[in-house]
């Protein structure tokens, strides 16, 4: 697939830095509506990307208003939730909403196709320097030596970045404890089903994707990796004590030569604007992993963000203050509570007695269980 060339001296309407989810469907939509669009990837599509894989079925009707057909991806379809202490206390529940599994990989080339087939221009393998605001445009430095103008940017790149460190943000001096660890593996597990397995520090997410694949991604410290110096040791002496992480481990085909790492997951507040930067997705608040909705919330907020600039971005001109007094006020009206509930659900799990406590707890209050999923869901947008 063929970028579209980068026009020399060019001033876009908007510049997405980063082409995750909410990056990516941030430009189909804006260029579809005919903006013109330039759309900044510091990697080369396909690739893989530290993630749950799973998706509430909240996002069908927009993934299908913008041109995305998922069943074209074969995804899994998820009704059921497992939970397990590191003992092996098993609490188990349906997901009334249910969900769909699919890799990256695929789905993240899938919407960069789409982008490119509504005009998006992209430059991939380029990493940001620095953004400039100048007189009501900016001016964006790559690594690569050039730069780029654009009157809006959208910021999309992600839970940490260096980027961070240049616009100053709080969160990024707020060292986080988490790192991130994804496999794609074969098992015998169900494929109508998402298990959450904890252990000492940390829980462990598997659910089925495409092709007879599943992903297996957990969360745990920075200190549990120091102390047995590799990932291989620090799985055999920490997850292996949940049976049922145990179990996968040693009988799973691992489909990666080496798993993919990400470091410094935080999920400290953060900013939805920030010094004129329209912010989506993880990069403007991560959701717990436990709650398994980054991936939808990342779309939602790209689709908030784009009916933003849509309404005030005319050719005549546009109005800044509104686009982002808009976006702000929706964003925090749509996902402040299910980040703070997210935060509040993570503090019960990790540790080893209280997560054994809540989920025997749990066991025995069923409308409790079915009103902590619904929070962690949103509704159909």
């Amino acid at each position: 697939m063929r970028q579209k060339p980068i026009e020399e001296n060019k001033m876009y309407d908007v510049l997405i830095i980063g082409g995750g989810l909410a990056g990516l469907t941030t430009a189909i939509q804006l260029s579809h509506a005919g903006l013109s669009v330039l759309l900044l990837e510091k990697n080369v599509y396909p690739f893989h990307r530290v993630c749950g894989e799973y998706i509430s079925n909240e996002v069908k009707p927009f993934l299908s208003s913008i041109g995305v057909e998922v069943e074209a991806l074969n995804p899994s379809h998820l009704h059921y939730l497992t939970v397990t202490s590191p003992h092996g206390t098993k609490l188990e529940a349906t997901l009334d909403m249910g969900a769909f599994g699919v890799s990256r990989y695929n789905l993240d080339f899938h919407l960069y196709k789409i982008a490119l087939k509504n005009g998006c221009t992209t430059k991939l393998n380029v990493q940001v320097q620095e953004v400039l605001f100048m007189e009501n445009f900016f001016i964006v430095k790559l690594s690569d030596g050039t730069e780029e103008t654009a009157r809006l940017v959208i910021g999309s790149f992600g839970k940490r970045s260096n980027l961070d460190r240049q616009l100053n943000r709080a969160s990024f001096y707020k060292r986080s404890p988490y790192i991130g660890v994804k496999y794609h593996i074969k098992t015998d597990f169900p494929r109508n089903r998402i298990a959450l397995h904890n252990f000492k520090d940390g829980y462990c997410g598997i659910s089925a994707i495409e092709d007879d694949k599943y992903c297996l991604c957990y969360l745990t410290t920075r200190e549990n990796l120091k102390k047995y110096s590799t990932i291989e040791e620090l799985e055999k002496n920490i997850l292996y004590k949940n049976p049922f992480l145990n179990y996968i481990f040693r009988n799973a085909s691992f489909l990666y030569t080496r798993p993919e790492v990400i470091n410094e997951i935080a999920f400290e507040e953060k900013t939805s604007v920030e010094k004129h930067l329209l912010m989506l997705g993880d990069t403007a608040g991560t959701i717990a992993p436990l709650c398994g909705n980054g991936m939808s919330m990342a779309i939602h907020s790209a689709k908030i963000a784009s009916e933003c600039i849509l309404k005030h971005y005319h050719s005549s001109g546009f109005s800044r203050d509104k686009i982002e007094t808009e976006y702000a006020h929706r964003w925090n009206a749509t996902f402040s509570k299910r980040l703070f509930i997210g935060k509040k659900i993570q503090q019960l799990f990790g540790h080893e007695i209280i997560t054994e406590a809540t989920i025997r707890t749990l066991k025995i209050l069923p409308p409790v269980t079915k009103w902590l999923i619904a929070q962690t869901h949103g509704k159909e947008f």
